[in-house]
Protein backbone atom coordinates (compact mmCIF):
# COMPACT_ATOMS: atom_id res chain seq x y z
CA UNK A 1 0.00 0.00 0.00
CA UNK A 2 2.78 2.43 0.93
CA UNK A 3 4.64 1.77 -2.32
CA UNK A 4 1.49 2.39 -4.35
CA UNK A 5 0.91 5.62 -2.40
CA UNK A 6 4.45 6.77 -3.16
CA UNK A 7 4.26 5.84 -6.85
CA UNK A 8 0.96 7.64 -7.30
CA UNK A 9 2.34 10.72 -5.52
CA UNK A 10 5.33 10.87 -7.86
CA UNK A 11 3.12 10.31 -10.91
CA UNK A 12 0.62 13.02 -9.96
CA UNK A 13 3.32 15.53 -8.97
CA UNK A 14 5.06 15.00 -12.31
CA UNK A 15 1.81 15.50 -14.24
CA UNK A 16 2.58 18.35 -16.59
CA UNK A 17 -0.25 19.80 -18.59
CA UNK A 18 -0.99 23.38 -19.52
CA UNK A 19 -4.41 23.40 -17.84
CA UNK A 20 -2.99 21.91 -14.61
CA UNK A 21 -0.24 24.57 -14.49
CA UNK A 22 -2.87 27.31 -14.92
CA UNK A 23 -5.79 25.95 -12.92
CA UNK A 24 -4.34 24.13 -9.89
CA UNK A 25 -2.46 27.13 -8.41
CA UNK A 26 -5.70 29.15 -8.64
CA UNK A 27 -7.57 26.33 -6.87
CA UNK A 28 -4.90 26.20 -4.15
CA UNK A 29 -5.13 29.95 -3.55
CA UNK A 30 -8.94 29.87 -3.44
CA UNK A 31 -8.99 26.96 -0.99
CA UNK A 32 -6.39 28.55 1.31
CA UNK A 33 -8.00 29.58 4.63
CA UNK A 34 -11.33 28.20 3.29
CA UNK A 35 -11.90 31.35 1.18
CA UNK A 36 -13.56 29.29 -1.56
CA UNK A 37 -16.11 27.77 0.84
CA UNK A 38 -16.89 31.08 2.54
CA UNK A 39 -17.48 32.65 -0.89
CA UNK A 40 -19.72 29.75 -1.96
CA UNK A 41 -21.67 30.04 1.30
CA UNK A 42 -22.12 33.79 0.81
CA UNK A 43 -23.49 33.25 -2.71
CA UNK A 44 -25.83 30.49 -1.48
CA UNK A 45 -27.10 32.59 1.42
CA UNK A 46 -27.64 35.65 -0.77
CA UNK A 47 -29.19 33.93 -3.79
CA UNK A 48 -30.83 30.82 -2.41
CA UNK A 49 -33.44 32.08 0.02
CA UNK A 50 -34.11 29.92 3.08
CA UNK A 51 -32.76 26.80 1.37
CA UNK A 52 -29.56 28.62 0.43
CA UNK A 53 -29.10 29.98 3.94
CA UNK A 54 -29.62 26.51 5.41
CA UNK A 55 -27.16 24.96 2.96
CA UNK A 56 -24.60 27.69 3.65
CA UNK A 57 -24.93 27.28 7.41
CA UNK A 58 -24.55 23.51 7.17
CA UNK A 59 -21.52 23.87 4.89
CA UNK A 60 -19.70 26.39 7.08
CA UNK A 61 -20.45 24.41 10.23
CA UNK A 62 -19.06 21.28 8.59
CA UNK A 63 -15.92 23.15 7.46
CA UNK A 64 -15.29 24.42 10.99
CA UNK A 65 -15.67 20.97 12.55
CA UNK A 66 -13.60 19.28 9.82
CA UNK A 67 -10.75 21.77 10.22
CA UNK A 68 -10.83 21.46 13.99
CA UNK A 69 -10.69 17.67 13.89
CA UNK A 70 -8.15 17.54 11.07
CA UNK A 71 -5.73 20.21 12.20
CA UNK A 72 -6.09 20.27 15.98
CA UNK A 73 -6.70 16.58 16.64
CA UNK A 74 -5.63 14.13 13.93
CA UNK A 75 -2.53 16.00 12.74
CA UNK A 76 -1.40 16.18 16.36
CA UNK A 77 -1.90 12.44 16.84
CA UNK A 78 -0.40 11.26 13.54
CA UNK A 79 3.02 12.61 12.63
CA UNK A 80 3.66 12.02 8.94
CA UNK A 81 6.28 13.75 6.85
CA UNK A 82 5.22 15.35 3.61
CA UNK A 83 6.36 13.82 0.30
CA UNK A 84 10.09 14.41 -0.29
CA UNK A 85 10.86 17.63 -2.16
CA UNK A 86 12.92 15.77 -4.77
CA UNK A 87 9.74 13.99 -5.91
CA UNK A 88 8.13 17.28 -6.89
CA UNK A 89 9.47 18.61 -10.21
CA UNK A 90 7.87 22.07 -9.97
CA UNK A 91 8.02 25.15 -7.75
CA UNK A 92 4.86 24.38 -5.74
CA UNK A 93 6.95 22.37 -3.29
CA UNK A 94 8.25 25.60 -1.76
CA UNK A 95 4.81 26.55 -0.40
CA UNK A 96 4.16 23.40 1.62
CA UNK A 97 3.14 23.64 5.27
CA UNK A 98 5.35 22.31 8.06
CA UNK A 99 2.55 20.42 9.81
CA UNK A 100 1.88 16.70 9.56
CA UNK A 101 0.85 15.50 6.14
CA UNK A 102 -1.93 13.28 7.52
CA UNK A 103 -4.79 13.97 6.85
CA UNK A 104 -5.32 16.63 4.20
CA UNK A 105 -7.16 19.42 6.01
CA UNK A 106 -7.96 21.18 2.72
CA UNK A 107 -9.64 18.03 1.42
CA UNK A 108 -11.45 17.43 4.70
CA UNK A 109 -12.88 20.96 4.61
CA UNK A 110 -13.82 20.75 0.91
CA UNK A 111 -15.57 17.39 1.22
CA UNK A 112 -17.28 18.40 4.49
CA UNK A 113 -18.65 21.57 2.89
CA UNK A 114 -19.89 19.84 -0.24
CA UNK A 115 -21.35 16.83 1.56
CA UNK A 116 -23.14 19.07 4.09
CA UNK A 117 -24.56 21.38 1.39
CA UNK A 118 -25.78 18.64 -0.94
CA UNK A 119 -28.79 17.32 1.07
CA UNK A 120 -30.09 20.86 1.60
CA UNK A 121 -29.50 22.02 -1.99
CA UNK A 122 -28.45 19.22 -4.39
CA UNK A 123 -27.66 21.51 -7.34
CA UNK A 124 -25.37 23.68 -5.23
CA UNK A 125 -23.72 20.54 -3.89
CA UNK A 126 -23.14 19.29 -7.44
CA UNK A 127 -21.56 22.63 -8.36
CA UNK A 128 -19.32 22.45 -5.27
CA UNK A 129 -18.20 18.93 -6.17
CA UNK A 130 -16.08 20.23 -9.06
CA UNK A 131 -13.78 22.46 -6.96
CA UNK A 132 -13.77 19.80 -4.23
CA UNK A 133 -12.26 17.26 -6.63
CA UNK A 134 -9.80 19.87 -7.90
CA UNK A 135 -8.68 20.66 -4.33
CA UNK A 136 -7.98 16.96 -3.73
CA UNK A 137 -5.99 16.68 -6.96
CA UNK A 138 -4.06 19.86 -6.23
CA UNK A 139 -2.99 18.69 -2.77
CA UNK A 140 -1.16 15.70 -4.29
CA UNK A 141 0.05 17.53 -7.40
CA UNK A 142 1.65 20.28 -5.29
CA UNK A 143 3.50 17.74 -3.17
CA UNK A 144 1.69 18.77 0.00
CA UNK A 145 0.12 15.32 0.50
CA UNK A 146 0.14 11.68 -0.40
CA UNK A 147 -3.04 10.27 -1.98
CA UNK A 148 -3.75 8.40 1.28
CA UNK A 149 -3.71 11.75 3.15
CA UNK A 150 -6.30 13.05 0.71
CA UNK A 151 -8.41 9.88 1.07
CA UNK A 152 -8.28 10.21 4.86
CA UNK A 153 -9.25 13.89 4.60
CA UNK A 154 -12.18 12.97 2.35
CA UNK A 155 -13.32 10.29 4.80
CA UNK A 156 -13.08 12.75 7.68
CA UNK A 157 -15.04 15.34 5.67
CA UNK A 158 -17.82 12.86 4.87
CA UNK A 159 -18.02 11.80 8.51
CA UNK A 160 -18.23 15.40 9.70
CA UNK A 161 -20.97 16.20 7.17
CA UNK A 162 -22.98 13.22 8.41
CA UNK A 163 -22.47 14.39 11.99
CA UNK A 164 -23.59 17.93 11.14
CA UNK A 165 -26.70 16.63 9.36
CA UNK A 166 -27.54 14.34 12.30
CA UNK A 167 -27.03 17.10 14.85
CA UNK A 168 -29.22 19.43 12.80
CA UNK A 169 -32.04 16.88 12.57
CA UNK A 170 -31.78 16.19 16.30
CA UNK A 171 -31.97 19.93 17.09
CA UNK A 172 -35.07 20.31 14.89
CA UNK A 173 -36.77 17.36 16.62
CA UNK A 174 -36.05 18.77 20.07
CA UNK A 175 -37.47 22.16 19.13
CA UNK A 176 -40.61 20.63 17.60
Amino acid sequence: MRNADHRLTRHMAAWDSAWARRLLPVVEEAAEHTKLWWAAAAVMAAAGGPRGRGAAAAGITAVAVAELLSDAVVKELVERRRPPEEWIPHDDVEDRPDSSSFPSGHTAAAVAFTAAVTPAWPRAGAACAVPTVLVAIERVHSGAHYPSDVAAGATLGLSVAALVRSASRLAVRRRG
